[in-house]
């Protein structure tokens, strides 16, 4: 038991400020979740242990001290020799070490059921204490399957990529106990166009020489890379490992990213100096390759903003429930409860998104797959486009104290543009959906499948898909694009409410996100049950 703060100081009596928060199982507090995860047959006792481990004080205060001391880059000894080390305040690989042990990056290769459910779960929990460490964690999950593509590369490398335990030194895979995988793969001239790289790649015997320049690479201290360069039969991905025997790998950090957010994570510009890296998959097939684990990624930023939401509209319940104002709670006035009641649409229409994508995932069967490859691009896209909207209004309820760092939600402004950004921007997911809907059949029909699944159930409904319909009776052109992609988005989260949801959701999203009787800002909306909303805020 700790003693409590003094509240009577020399000039004045603290009061009417919220006490500190208990800790929060982040499991056992959200229903939502839960169901979620049981319609998708997720595993809830890893969930409910790594739930509540992550609302421990301690973990808030080390998320805290990760951030407000960021990594810093280690190029040379004493002596002038190379180091290129990124060395992390001890917070840091505390949050690994809970997150690796809880299976983050492990559980859905583990040949279990509901595994990648399970994990977009894990994603989703982590990302409202601390997301900055979720970067490497779902690089390394997302790795897998490309590694896949290379028997003996997969022998060496996956069950390091898949253990329950965190292992930060400095070795070559072959002694380590586990193992974090990053990637390079973007360069200045071309940016989201990867075929435009011009690192090249030399055979040498068994493997290849790299030598180029890497504009971002997503977590430098790991002990590989998946990466993209030019060979003779054309763009094709390597692995390229960080220690080798006995010596380090010509990798050249080059500087560290100075980001706006996802501070406790390093960012780096490398360049590879005839690095030596292995082949995946076939040569001049590169992009094929490394889309495998662009597409798990995905999963991650579809979940990741709909973590940042539930953290930033917890802080805000929790302040308005216990701060008064003209003599009432703020929780007990109308406009504040509509306000909050309007953001808790967005964040239940994410996380039952996001985990239908997920669901998808731990299928089997071709129509499962198809749905994970139009899904996952919705769910990132709708997701992250309102993502910033709700952590900016969470922010305004606090008032000045939400622009304060004393508080989580200056974080979570910062990380929430991210996801939106990173494995490709939103004009880059639209075409990527445009695409996926011209070239695969499937996608398409399981994507209707999907949305007439609940026609019959609601009038606005039928009739908002009715117009979906006539409206776009064939692909869009690229300029509606973004239009098309937000209104199937909503089209399949409110099929899913009207399936799964309570009627106060359902009814409340669809009114207020397809048939157009409400405006343009949170909060201006009317009809909302905001008594059966807010309580699912927990």
């Amino acid at each position: 038991m700790t003693t409590p703060a003094r509240d009577t100081l020399p000039t004045h009596e603290v009061t009417n400020q919220p006490t500190d928060r208990d800790p929060i199982n982040l499991w056992a507090a959200d229903p939502v979740l839960q169901e979620c995860v049981t319609r998708a047959k997720g595993c809830s006792e890893p969930l409910a242990r790594y739930g509540k481990t992550l609302g421990m004080p301690e973990i808030h205060e080390a998320a805290r001290a990760a951030n407000a001391h960021p990594p810093h880059l280690r190029l040379f000894d004493s002596g002038g020799r190379r180091l290129d080390e990124v060395r992390f305040h001890p917070a840091y690989h505390q949050l690994m070490q809970l997150s690796q042990s809880a299976g983050y990056a492990a559980l859905p290769w583990n040949d279990e059921p509901g595994g990648h459910s399970t994990h977009a779960a894990m994603v989703y929990m982590a990302s409202q204490v601390e997301p900055s460490h979720c970067c490497p964690l779902t690089m390394t999950y997302a790795a897998v399957p490309a590694l896949k593509t290379d028997a003996s590369i997969a022998q060496l490398w996956v069950p390091e990529l898949t253990a329950h335990t965190y292992d930060p030194t400095i070795r070559p895979i072959a002694q380590k106990h586990s193992a974090t995988l990053g990637m390079a793969m973007t360069e200045k001239q071309g940016g989201s166009d990867i075929r435009a790289n011009t690192t090249t790649a030399t055979r040498d015997g068994d493997h290849w020489r790299l030598c180029g320049h890497k504009w971002f690479c997503s977590a430098p201290m790991s002990d590989g890379f998946l990466t993209l360069a030019q060979t003779p039969g054309g763009l094709t991905c390597f692995l390229v490992p960080r220690w080798l025997e006995g010596e380090r790998n010509a990798i050249h950090l080059m500087r560290l990213k100075d980001k706006l957010g996802n501070r406790a994570n390093a960012s780096a510009e490398i360049e590879y100096h005839d690095a030596l890296a292995y082949q995946l998959g076939d040569e001049g097939a590169g992009i094929r390759t490394i889309l495998e684990m662009v597409h798990h990624t995905r999963l991650d930023t579809a979940m990741a903003p709909a973590g940042l939401m539930r953290a930033a509209l917890s802080e805000a319940h929790h302040w308005v429930s216990h701060r008064s104002a003209f003599q009432r709670r703020l929780i007990d006035q109308p406009l504040m409860r509509v306000v909050l009641a309007d953001l808790a649409l967005d964040w239940q229409g994410a996380v039952t998104l996001g985990m239908r994508v997920a669901q998808a995932f731990d299928g089997q069967t071709p129509e499962d797959r198809a749905f994970a490859r139009i899904g996952v691009a919705l769910a990132k896209f709708l997701n992250n486009k309102r993502c910033p909207v709700v952590v900016v209004e969470a922010m305004e309820i606090l008032g000045g104290m939400g622009y304060v760092e004393d508080t989580p939600l200056p974080l979570l402004y910062r990380e929430a543009p991210l996801n939106g950004i990173w494995e490709g921007s939103g004009n880059v997911i639209c075409l990527d959906i445009l695409r996926t809907l011209a070239r695969e059949p499937l996608a398409a029909e399981v994507l209707r499948a999907e949305v007439d699944a609940a026609k019959g159930v609601d009038r606005g409904y039928d009739a908002a898909l009715r117009d979906h319909i006539g409206r776009w009776p064939d692909l869009p052109p690229e300029a509606e694009a973004r239009w098309f992609a937000e209104r199937t988005a909503l089209l399949l989260t409110a099929s899913l409410l009207l399936r799964h949801a309570p009627p106060a959701v359902a009814d409340g999203f669809i009114a207020t996100r397809l048939t157009g009787d409400s405006g343009r800002v949170p909060g201006s909306v009317r009809g909302l049950d905001t008594e059966a909303l807010l309580a699912r805020l927990g």
